[in-house]
């Protein structure tokens, strides 16, 4: 990929609960997509102004931190996930996150995009974040570790709590559209009886420069305080219309699943 280092996105977040009342819900949404190895990015940063931070304090910023392990260098931790899968991302990483703004961020799912040497996409690593302060990552790649092609549905088993009105059980189905100038990432969530919850982010990719730090700022100043507000805010709904309630169970022993197919 040759995209600029430093990606902001604009787009809707949407969430459709089908059963056993429907539920549906959406709201703008900005979102970051870094270029996690190398320097490039690190570098891109210090020409967007004291507005951003990249591992510093600003009112947008990035913070290696709140990704992987919160140790290990971003690529690296990202890399030895995949080589522990029997896939080869020798080539870029790019991670499709949420920004901290004001200082704050929750992020519920994070993308790391992993491509081989030759450019070709060879992995998708869903970082899942829930509200308990837990987190599980979905290594999605193909069963040869062969190039993984853009559209394909990629499913994993749910192994991690995330919402106690949904079991820990069914499964994922994920798919992913990158382009340029856009982004769109799609998760179904399916149990026993099929189909349960629909969500989707999109969104237009511009350059980051300052105009886009000020646009994600002054447009959505509380967007990353709003995320967790929402999150309680429809949770209430769904207790007031008695869908089932299910407790938290311990996490899984395995930090990381690998999808099925």
């Amino acid at each position: 990929m040759d995209d600029p280092a430093i990606q902001f996105g604009f787009g809707p977040i949407r969430h459709t609960r089908l059963r056993p009342v429907r539920h549906a819900f959406g709201y703008p949404g900005v979102f970051l997509r870094v270029r996690v190895d190398g320097d490039a990015a690190r570098r891109a940063a210090t020409g967007l102004g004291r507005w951003f931070g990249w591992d510093a304090a600003a009112p947008v910023s990035f913070r290696s931190a709140d990704h992987g392990d919160g140790r290990t260098p971003l690529a690296d931790w990202a890399r030895g996930l995949c080589a522990q899968a029997g896939v080869d991302a020798d080539g870029a990483i790019w991670l499709h996150t949420f920004p901290r703004m004001l200082g704050y961020a929750f992020k519920p799912v994070s993308f790391w995009f992993c491509h081989r040497a030759d450019g070709a996409p060879i992995a998708v690593i869903a970082e899942v974040n829930n509200t308990f302060g837990e987190r599980h990552c979905y290594l999605l790649a193909e069963p040869d570790g062969g190039p993984l092609p853009q559209g394909r549905e990629r499913r994993a088993r749910k192994v991690f709590h995330v919402s106690p009105f949904c079991s820990v059980e069914g499964s994922y189905r994920f798919r992913f559209f990158n382009r340029p100038d856009r982004a769109l990432a799609r998760i179904d969530y399916h149990d026993a009886d099929g189909p349960l919850l629909l969500t989707s982010l999109s969104g237009e990719l511009v350059p980051a420069d300052r105009a886009a730090v000020r646009r994600a700022l002054f447009g959505q100043p509380l967007f990353t305080v709003g995320v967790v507000a929402r999150i309680h805010w429809h949770a209430l709904k769904l207790w007031l219309a008695r869908v089932p309630f299910h407790r938290k169970p311990e996490p899984p022993e395995a930090f990381v699943s690998r999808g099925d197919r």
